[in-house]
């Protein structure tokens, strides 16, 4: 398993309606994350950033939920949320573990 994590930025003000919309996230959706390969996702705030953390069967789980149709709708009705980038896609990047500890027996 691959830990991954990174951090969005959201349009001010839009904290409350991002997290009310991932209350109610759409089965299908649930369903191609795990297709994708996709074990485990927790989001932390830090407002207006969103930090996300998640667990991958490999590097390429991330590309295959983002180029899926299902995801595709979801983006779009998220985009009043985020921030963009010049490229016109969510102002987000993948950060760096710089310590891990997971203590033995």
């Amino acid at each position: 398993m691959i830990q991954q994590a990174f951090v969005m930025k959201l349009k001010p003000g839009a904290l409350d309606e991002y997290v009310k919309r991932h209350d109610e996230i759409w089965p299908e959706l649930t369903a191609e994350i795990k297709k994708c390969g996709i074990s485990k996702i927790a989001s932390f705030e830090d407002d207006p950033y969103v930090f996300l953390y998640s667990e991958v069967e490999d590097e390429g789980a991330w590309d295959r939920l983002w180029d899926s149709e299902i995801h595709i709708k979801w983006g779009g009705w998220f985009e009043p949320l985020m921030e963009f980038n010049k490229e016109g896609k969510v102002d987000a990047k993948f950060v760096r573990q710089v310590f891990r500890f997971e203590p033995s027996g």
